[in-house]
């Protein structure tokens, strides 16, 4: 995993269970890779191993990922699409609601969408 700033803002399981699900949706945890251990994570971020067992309890309780005895967890073959899915739910839901008024506030059409990409026309 890479460096992380915790904020006050959501309880560090959650922030941690959200970086996990990043590294996921970004292709950098793939199916079938095992996670870092409990110990690894806490030792590595200065973590109680209970928030970094919560943060992976929740994981699995979505079939994210599984435990393999003796082995740790890893990331099930069906967590990229499960993630995917969500993540576009969540957007339609939450996210795009506030772009479109947005848009709409600004008076954008649809050609100024689709003809501007990144400011140059």
């Amino acid at each position: 995993m890479t460096s992380i700033t915790w904020s006050d803002g959501a309880p560090i399981y959650r922030q941690l269970k959200e970086r996990v699900v990043a590294m996921m949706l970004d292709g950098i945890l793939k199916p079938g890779d095992a996670l870092p251990s409990v110990r690894q994570v806490a030792a590595e971020y200065q973590l109680n191993p209970i928030t970094v067992s919560r943060a992976y309890q929740e994981l699995a309780d979505e079939a994210l990922v599984e435990k393999r005895r003796g082995l740790g967890m890893y990331v099930t073959e069906e967590a990229s699409k499960k993630l995917l899915a969500s993540e576009r739910e969540r957007f339609l839901r939450e996210e795009w609601p506030l772009v479109l008024e947005r848009i709409q506030r600004l008076g954008l059409s649809t050609e100024d969408l689709i003809t501007s990409r990144g400011g140059a026309k």
